[in-house]
């Protein structure tokens, strides 16, 4: 059987329909039996050997796997659908008219739709929208918002990334209710002694609730002292300065804040999102070791019984683009530490939009028992499983034959004894 390439588009008769199209999901109809693919899908076809060739109206040359791709420039898409589809999956691609694709999904950047495991074009529902990127491509990150991207690195290795608006350390919060409630700060009758120093704020302890309850700052004398001074990063005071809890002049904090972060007024940026976590009762500290702006703790109590950082927070303007380089590096050592990385894409006004990212991984035993249920490969698929099976048997038995055999081979074993003074070592 082959396929004819129109238009960017690849025609198929004869039972191709019933073969492709109702079966497996395969393309769209476009006349009786006769369906059109797209270009991942006829490659995906031609990988399997379902189509002999492409052939082109205009020429009798044919078209093979390699020289199709080559001609429509598909290789990392071909890469990323056959993996989806290995995975259990059926998946379309975001075309106007194709099965299961809705107009504003064919009118945007995203490469495929993706249903859920069980699930086709006609069922209603879709699990993912993926986008394709090679690892030198830059990703704006606005754009990547409830979409999975599919990188593809120079050795052909696939990473799914996937984002979701929202902060979700917050989702058990009434954001949309809360108020600022750190303006009521008990901390004392007069403002607290303080003097704004280089970048940052030195700042008179008080009754010590400003660091020990709100965890504002840390000890100048170290984070295991019990007194002393503290030192307040140049957010920390310009937050309290506003509410007249230390005696320093907020705009001599905002100037100098702004001084000394000059690229893309990001001094500005980060005390929006700086306030916006504090007005909602989560604390944010300095994620500095992380390579991020912050590192929050959303349920703090106090100081004493302080836990883990829930996630991490890079602050950057809404018209960012990352490498996916970058993009894993973040992701990745937020993974590593067991905390969530979110980006607050922020505007000078104050704005935020929050994006959380995370690694999207396989669930290979969930695909096994998908293709279970699916007619067409179940055959196959049982006598691959028996297979398996059969060579794990022959294993355990040639282990357990060999342990029977050991005292025959090496009889210097048979006298060995366990010693009285440790069962753990062997006396011979």
């Amino acid at each position: 059987m082959q396929g004819v390439l129109v238009d960017e588009r690849v025609r198929v008769g004869g039972d191709a329909k019933q073969q492709f199209h109702d079966s497996r999901a395969y393309g769209r109809v476009i006349n009786g039996t006769e369906i059109e693919l797209s270009p991942t899908e006829a490659a995906h076809l031609l990988a399997r050997g379902d189509i002999d060739a492409i052939v082109q109206p205009d020429s009798t040359a044919t078209l093979g796997l390699r020289g199709f791709l080559q001609e429509t420039g598909m290789t990392l898409q071909f890469g990323v659908y056959k993996d989806l589809r290995d995975r259990g999956f059926y998946l379309s691609p975001a075309a106007v008219a194709w099965p299961g694709v809705d107009v504003s999904t064919a009118d945007s950047d995203v490469d495929f739709v993706v249903f859920p495991r069980g699930s086709g074009p006609d069922d209603g529902s879709i699990a993912y929208r993926i986008r394709v990127a090679s690892e030198r491509d830059s990703l704006h990150l606005r754009r990547l918002s409830d979409t999975v991207t599919a990188v593809v690195d120079e050795d052909g290795e696939l990473t799914y990334f996937e984002a979701i608006p929202g902060l979700p350390e917050t989702e058990s919060k009434d954001m949309a209710a809360h108020t600022d409630s750190s303006s009521d700060l008990n901390l004392s009758a007069t403002p607290l002694t303080a003097a704004l120093q280089s970048d940052r704020v030195i700042c008179d302890p008080g009754n010590g609730q400003l660091y020990q309850k709100y965890f504002f700052g840390q000890r100048l004398f170290g984070r295991n002292a019990d007194e002393g001074p503290l030192q307040l990063s140049l957010l920390e005071g310009l937050y309290l300065a506003t509410r007249g809890a230390i005696t320093v002049d907020p705009a001599d904090i905002r100037d100098r804040g702004r001084s000394i972060e000059t690229v893309d007024e990001m001094f500005t940026r980060r005390y929006a999102v700086y306030h916006y976590l504090r007005s909602h009762d989560i604390v944010p500290k300095s994620g500095y070791k992380f390579g991020a702006d912050f590192r929050i703790y959303p349920d703090f109590s106090d100081v004493s019984s302080l836990e883990h950082s829930a996630a991490l927070i890079r602050v950057h303007s809404p018209e960012t683009t990352l490498s996916p380089r970058e993009l894993s590096l973040d992701v990745r050592l937020a993974g590593g530490v067991r905390k969530r990385m979110s980006f607050a894409l922020t505007e000078v006004n104050g704005d935020i939009d929050w994006l959380t990212v995370a690694r999207l991984t396989p669930w290979p035993e969930t695909l096994i028992l998908h293709n279970l249920m699916r007619p067409i490969v179940r055959l196959p698929l049982m006598i691959h499983l028996v297979l398996m099976a059969a060579q794990q048997m022959l294993l355990v038995l040639i282990r357990w034959h060999w342990i029977r055999g050991v005292p025959q081979r090496f009889p210097i074993i048979k006298n060995c004894s366990t010693s009285s003074a440790s069962k753990r070592s062997i006396s011979c």
